[in-house]
């Protein structure tokens, strides 16, 4: 049963329907839970964060950023078994996205919130995304970090310029016209990868 997976039982199974529901298959479907489940999801991981915590702004923002993201929302997805009852239009195939994932689980915060009350909901979020383990927490993949806490703080276009140089790629990032940081590598990914990290470093992790 999903309410052993999720461990919580709602009362109104409507809100757990459409939390499941994917657009093409109703109109009454996941999507204004998934914008409510998004900003009670992104308090609560940082409630928790500056609650056990002593790191500073940029860490904590970083560190929130990984809890928040769609791989590890899709991750917890699939650990939990959540995909056999997802509801899809024929149009999607039988396939559940990542982002598809990622939607459901933020969708099922606020049905759990509405259905319950943010306690309940904060004991989910703390749980079933294992934020208490935040101190083991590693996502090397920058560039996805980046990009998201870009889009989340800044109004800019971001770019990267890559090339070869002798053996190893240089790559450098911008924000609109401004060179933001440099990175280098054997390959075009991962110069872009340390291009990221440096950027990442410079624009939310160091210390004023």
């Amino acid at each position: 049963m999903i309410d052993e997976k999720i461990g919580y039982s709602f009362k109104d199974k409507s809100l757990l329907t459409a939390a499941l529901t994917h657009p093409s298959k109703s109109k009454d479907n996941y999507q204004r839970l998934e914008f409510l489940g998004d900003s009670i999801l992104g308090f609560l991981v940082g409630e928790y964060l500056y609650s056990h915590t002593e790191k500073h702004e940029g860490e904590l923002t970083v560190l929130r950023s990984h809890y928040v993201s769609e791989k590890h929302l899709s991750e917890c997805f699939d650990e939990m078994g959540l995909g056999e009852f997802v509801l899809l239009g024929k149009s999607m195939n039988g396939e559940i996205t990542s982002a598809i994932k990622c939607d459901i689980i933020e969708a099922i915060i606020a049905g759990i919130y509405l259905d319950g009350d943010m306690q309940t909901a904060r004991k989910f979020v703390i749980e079933k995304l294992h934020i208490e383990d935040f101190e083991n927490a590693k996502n090397d993949n920058y560039k996805s970090q980046l990009q998201e806490l870009i889009q989340a703080n800044f109004k800019c276009a971001i770019k990267y310029e890559t090339a070869k140089i002798g053996d190893n790629f240089e790559a450098k990032f911008f924000m609109d016209d401004d060179c933001i940081a440099m990175g280098y590598g054997k390959d075009k990914t991962s110069a872009e990868q340390n291009c990221a990290y440096v950027a990442l470093t410079k624009l939310f992790v160091e210390e004023e």
